[in-house]
């Protein structure tokens, strides 16, 4: 693969596309998908890196915006349908940390891998209002697209051809999740709730 891949605007509505898909139905790997499009738009239009950050915030926001609303809406009768409340206790906990540091709460529950659907159903739960919850999120999908582009151009920074650029930037993503996560558990064995 060579240096002149092609990128255009239709990449960028396929990525706000995937990653609405994958925040409404979180099994495609969107953080991925917003690095690879950093690598790409970097080898053969840096502009476009403005627009991978427009594409990625946008899908994430529109995709957590529905979230939120079923949340909001029958988040309680979902939730026990799927299991996310067999603990009331954790989602109790939650929400004292959401009225708490609301603001913080929101902003990293987005940044944290297997954070934000939790966040959202007990906001959804909560009542948090939907004009608050909409400015925060407009702030913490910008923040979660632009650490992702960075990655990226880390993956872009350290290999010549785009195809090794956007595997590097995958492997980035899945150490971060991995090592967000064992973080996760070990706090959750020293701090048990």
């Amino acid at each position: 693969m060579s240096g002149d891949t092609k990128f255009d605007v239709w990449y960028l509505f396929a990525l706000a596309g995937a990653v609405l898909i994958g925040a409404v139905l979180p099994v495609l790997p969107t953080g991925a998908a917003v690095s690879a499009g950093a690598v790409l738009a970097s080898h053969s239009n840096p502009i476009g890196l403005v627009g991978v950050l427009i594409a990625g915030a946008a899908g994430a926001y529109v995709g957590d915006l529905i979230v939120y609303a079923g949340c909001r809406f029958g988040g309680e009768r979902l939730a026990k349908r799927v299991g996310w409340l067999r603990d009331n206790a954790s989602l109790d906990a939650l929400r004292v940390r959401l009225k708490e540091h609301e603001i913080g709460v929101l902003l990293t529950s987005r940044l944290i891998p297997g954070g934000r659907v939790p966040v959202l159903l007990a906001a959804g739960l909560a009542g948090y209002p939907w004009e608050r919850f909409a400015l925060v999120d407009l702030t913490a999908s910008s923040l979660w697209a632009a650490v992702y582009m960075a990655i990226g151009l880390l993956g872009y920074a350290l290999f010549d051809e785009p195809w090794q650029g956007v595997l590097a930037a995958i492997v980035l993503v899945i150490l971060t999740t991995v090592v967000s996560g064992l973080i996760q558990r070990a706090r959750r064995k020293s701090h048990p709730e």
